[in-house]
């Protein structure tokens, strides 16, 4: 059975929450439904569940890894090709804590912007249902289901005031 995607549209901000309310009393699961507008409206607005970022492991995992690479390519790179001068040591720390600092910094910088992208999802290479009204002011609810729950989600969202219902 293939998923649809149900849209309902509302011309105001205050009918989208009653309309996620009755949604869940239906038994749509909070991970199915979706709200869709212009303004940047604060998270749980309209009543949806908080969603849950892991965008703090990504610098995490990058600045490990660049340190890890800044000292292997500074303590390698000494190592490889020794120049001993005057018996001072072959591994000289000063200079490898720059290269090791850039790496880290380097690291981290394009750990976040994946992470920032997948987090995200983007790019989406196939949309999903979109109508272009979003951007007019109008506030859309977004709901992922089977096609045998297509009535009871369309019910709900005409029930709550929803002035149009398109099903993709």
């Amino acid at each position: 059975m293939a998923n649809k995607e149900v849209l309902g549209i509302f011309p105001d901000v205050d009918r989208p929450a009653d309309a996620l309310d009755s949604l869940r009393k239906a038994g749509f699961e909070d991970r199915r439904l979706d709200g869709l507008t212009d303004t940047p409206y604060p998270e749980g607005t309209f009543g949806e569940a908080p969603v849950h970022h892991k965008l703090f492991r990504f610098p995490l995992v990058g600045a490990a890894l660049g340190f890890a690479g800044g000292i292997l390519y500074s303590a390698g790179t000494q190592l490889a090709y020794p120049m001993v001068t005057g018996g001072k040591p072959l591994l000289a720390i000063p200079p490898m804590i720059i290269v090791i600092y850039e790496a880290t910094m380097l690291g981290a910088i394009i750990s976040t912007v994946t992470g920032i992208l997948i987090e995200s999802r983007l790019p989406r290479p196939i949309m999903g249902a979109y109508d272009e009204r979003i951007t007019e002011g109008y506030v859309v609810v977004l709901v992922s289901c089977k096609e045998e729950d297509v009535a009871k989600a369309k019910e709900a969202l005409k029930s709550n005031g929803a002035i149009e219902i398109k099903v993709a």
